[in-house]
């Protein structure tokens, strides 16, 4: 056992370590390139068909659930404890200016998710129940005809789904309501157990009519708070700015109980939160898109754009200022703690709790959309009466990992969450051509939204 974790510390080096980084960024740069930097010069327009038109219904497109449905299922996988606890990790970590990398990383997965989504609505297939499926392991098979690298991919993801999109976020909501409010693990564990069984066991359709309430909710209650930390410390924002950029640049000193980081750190650990945060480039997101009724796989490439934004540009940065502008910190806090402290210091009494709800909203509503990419990936693998039973599998394991005592699953599953990266990347690289001759023809006739306007 002990040298299986050495292997799996090692792998998980590699796989979350600079080489793997650079490959994700890189993929990034590169297509941002070829579409002529798209998340700027299209910014304009991709905001007036995703966020202006969150809630208009594509009758006459085919697909399953309505485009900002498909959204609000990636953005309750993508949105979760990272966004709370990944950031301060980062600020604790890599000092301040891993923020600015985070950015950086975030700058660039815009392109790459937008690529995804491109592909996912282009290869997706109707299955024999009436509905679609789709993502990496579809793209990988159809354009690539690499049936093996999507094997590969289905595996690491329907494994992955019971750790990162499980068990992990099962016991940060345990731990957040023990520690706040004396509630016992087992009893959040069997709570949160009942709540997903009643939003996983009825399917897509109820799972994206549950995230496209609650993500929405979840988002404005948490942004609210922060917001309220840093509008009440707004003079400290030019300098938590200044912290920002200058510790992207320069090693940033030990302070108080911040040991104090190099430029190599907030590299590293700004663009590897960044990557966790939003999941450009892991290919998670597309199993959601696929479903979307659209008429082209451009437009609904759009929210690809928009859910990086939102996760990262947005939700993270909050959780930063609030952190840099209450001076928390440098005590030396970590993880949820460093993010509960600031929220303690900007709205005390209030403050501990916002961070608790909020932790619970972001990884419930995680469990619940991981549940969807799982059981994609296991339908694939196994067929559609392998993916109905996934749901009844997977529900226990909540339970399970709300008590705790599972590091060295939840070590393993990270893991294979970023070995889903790798398949995923080649793809992208590789049908890049395809993502471009799409994107070109999209805004050179700019379709709008009649059935049969565009194949998909």
């Amino acid at each position: 056992m002990e040298r299986f974790m050495e292997l799996n510390a090692w792998l998980n080096g590699l796989v979350w370590g600079p080489p793997m980084l650079i490959l994700i960024v890189g993929t990034g740069i590169y297509l941002s390139l070829k579409l002529n930097f798209l998340q700027v010069g299209r910014f304009g327009y991709v905001m007036k068909n995703t966020f202006f038109k969150m809630f208009e219904k594509q009758e006459l497109a085919e697909g399953e659930i309505s485009p900002f449905q498909a959204l609000a299922t990636a953005l309750a996988a993508t949105v979760g404890t990272g966004n709370i606890a990944g950031v301060a990790t980062a600020i604790a970590a890599g000092g301040p200016g891993a923020i600015f990398w985070m950015w950086v990383s975030a700058f660039f997965g815009m392109v790459t998710k937008f690529a995804e989504i491109v592909l996912a609505v282009k290869y997706r297939e109707k299955t024999e129940d009436g509905s679609w499926a789709g993502g990496p392991m579809y793209y990988i098979t159809k354009g690539l005809k690499l049936k093996w690298l999507a094997v590969m991919f289905a595996a690491f993801g329907a494994l992955a789904s019971f750790g990162i999109g499980n068990m992990v976020q099962a016991n940060s909501v345990a731990d957040a309501m023990n520690v706040t409010f004396g509630i016992p693990k087992l009893f959040t564990g069997i709570i949160l157990f009942v709540l997903s069984g009643m939003v996983i066991i009825g399917g897509l359709k109820r799972i994206a009519s549950f995230t496209e309430k609650i993500v929405p909710v979840m988002a404005i209650f948490y942004i609210l708070g922060a917001s309220v930390i840093i509008l009440t410390r707004v003079t400290m924002v030019p300098a938590a700015l200044g912290l920002i950029f200058a510790g992207a640049f320069t090693p940033s000193a030990a302070v108080g109980g911040f040991l104090g980081a190099s430029v190599r750190q907030a590299i590293r650990f700004g663009v590897a939160r960044g990557v966790f945060s939003n999941e450009a480039g892991l290919g998670s997101a597309p199993i959601a898109h696929a479903a979307a009724k659209t008429d082209h796989p451009v437009r609904q490439g759009l929210w690809g754009v928009f859910e990086v934004f939102v996760d990262t540009i947005v939700i993270c940065s909050m959780t930063a200022l609030a952190i840099l502008v209450t001076g928390v910190w440098e005590t030396g806090a970590r993880g949820a703690a460093l993010t509960t402290a600031a929220f303690n210091v900007g709205l005390p009494g209030p403050g501990g709790m916002i961070v608790a709800i909020g932790i619970a909203l972001f990884a419930f509503s995680t469990v619940v959309g991981w549940a969807f990419y799982g059981e994609k990936c296991v339908e694939y693998l196994f067929g559609s009466k392998a993916g109905r039973i996934y749901r009844y599998v997977y529900l226990p394991f909540i339970i399970i990992g709300s008590v705790g005592g599972l590091s060295l699953v939840w070590d393993i599953a990270d893991t294979l969450n970023g070995l889903m990266a790798l398949p995923n990347l080649i793809a992208l690289l590789g049908l890049s051509g395809v993502v471009i001759n799409l994107t070109r023809e999209f805004f050179t006739h700019k379709p709008k939204g009649k059935k049969g306007t565009y194949a998909t």
